[in-house]
């Protein structure tokens, strides 16, 4: 399993705008995307300008079609400029989960 998670910070007054830019990617994950495995978006309780995703994939090629979508490049159009610094990415091999019991 291949997870990535961002941090992602917006400019002070703009945290409505990269959330719903957030929430319009995940309304796309779920209509569009049936081998992303888990797609998460959390605001931080304390600093509501902090955003975070977790992200769940099989392999490289859902990955890729996620990252290469154009859901994610509009909300990059939209995220670019109200930024607060670089977004932090972390791109890994899962290797342990707590999974729902079948």
């Amino acid at each position: 399993m291949l997870t990535i998670t961002a941090v992602i910070r917006a400019k002070q007054d703009h945290e409505a705008t990269m959330r719903q830019a957030l929430l319009d990617v995940v309304d796309h994950v779920r209509a569009n995307e049936p081998s992303t495995i888990g797609y998460y978006v959390s605001q931080d309780a304390s600093d509501p300008c902090v955003f975070a995703t977790y992200e769940r994939y099989p392999d490289q090629a859902a990955m890729d079609r996620h990252n290469n979508s154009p859901a994610v490049a509009r909300f990059f159009d939209i995220a670019r400029p109200i930024l607060d610094g670089d977004v932090i990415l972390v791109s890994a091999n899962e290797i342990a989960s707590k999974g729902d019991a079948k």
